[in-house]
């Protein structure tokens, strides 16, 4: 098996590591908010002679006692494919790595509460992806029948309807913030792919996906609408990997899971 590049090496340590930072300090956000003493949402600064500086106003009262909230995102994101490597892969003459590639997503949102700081989070949308896959020649690279006489990188661009299902946990609200964490699951279906040249874009990859997905963030209260910037993980389930034409490229893998980490621009209805 070849040794990835040390780059990818610290990316997938430190990215373990940012995770369970966020979601240790949000959940202690959410269990001292809970325990603490329900405050007043509306609130006024004092100066020391008593006099008042400002007022804090609640955004949206009763906002939370509807049942239903709708909203839409729109969502950037970095995407790779976590490969294996086929039990023959020192024999095939070259070297996999694969790549971070940015993407982005857009779609709707709908909040379907369930008790005081409970929700079900439907979030249907459609993500346009690039993943790349580094190949390198190594030394005494011989190109069989099927192989390319040049080495090339090769990329997987698809264009896919997503429908997540989510659990959403929401902390006391404390004036016109909050905070929330977030987890569920993913299914995804590729409606479109993307093929600039024929020799990049060998590999092929399946057209359904089950992705788990958790992550964090924060409610901001505004007068005629909710804005809810949010960091979520996913890591996929289904082996996407498809056997192309036994070229050096499909001998190497055996296994390709994607994983994403997307940054949510969620605006509610104030409505």
């Amino acid at each position: 098996m070849a040794t990835p590049h040390v780059r990818y090496q610290l990316h997938l340590h430190s990215a373990k590591i940012v995770r369970a930072a966020l979601l240790l300090l949000a959940c202690g956000a959410i269990s001292v908010s809970a325990q603490a003493q329900k405050k007043s949402l509306t609130g006024a600064s004092r100066s020391k002679s008593g006099r008042v500086k400002s007022v804090t106003v609640n955004n949206l009262p009763g906002y939370d006692d509807r049942w239903l909230h709708l909203g839409m995102y729109v969502a950037p994101n970095f995407s790779r494919y976590k490969i294996e490597h086929a039990a023959g892969y020192p024999t095939q003459g070259v070297s996999a790595n694969s790549v971070v590639s940015p993407g982005g997503s857009v779609g709707f949102l709908a909040d379907l509460r369930i008790g005081h700081y409970g929700a079900l989070n439907l979030a249907p949308g459609v993500s346009f992806l690039t993943r790349r896959i580094e190949f390198k020649e190594q030394p005494g690279y011989q190109p069989g029948a099927n192989d390319p006489k040049e080495i090339e990188d090769q990329e997987i661009g698809t264009t896919q309807v997503d429908f997540p299902v989510l659990f959403k946990l929401k902390s006391e609200r404390r004036r016109n913030t909050r905070v929330y964490i977030i987890g569920g699951v993913k299914p995804s279906f590729t409606i479109g792919g993307r093929k600039k040249d024929g020799d990049l874009t060998l590999l092929e990859a399946s057209r359904s996906d089950v992705a788990l997905e958790y992550g964090v963030g924060m409610d901001l209260f505004y007068p005629f609408f909710k804005f809810s910037p949010e960091l979520r993980f996913s890591h996929g389930l289904t082996n996407l990997y498809v056997a192309g034409n036994n070229d050096v490229y499909s001998r190497s893998l055996q296994s390709m899971k994607s994983n994403t980490v997307t940054l949510y621009l969620n605006i509610w209805s104030g409505r």
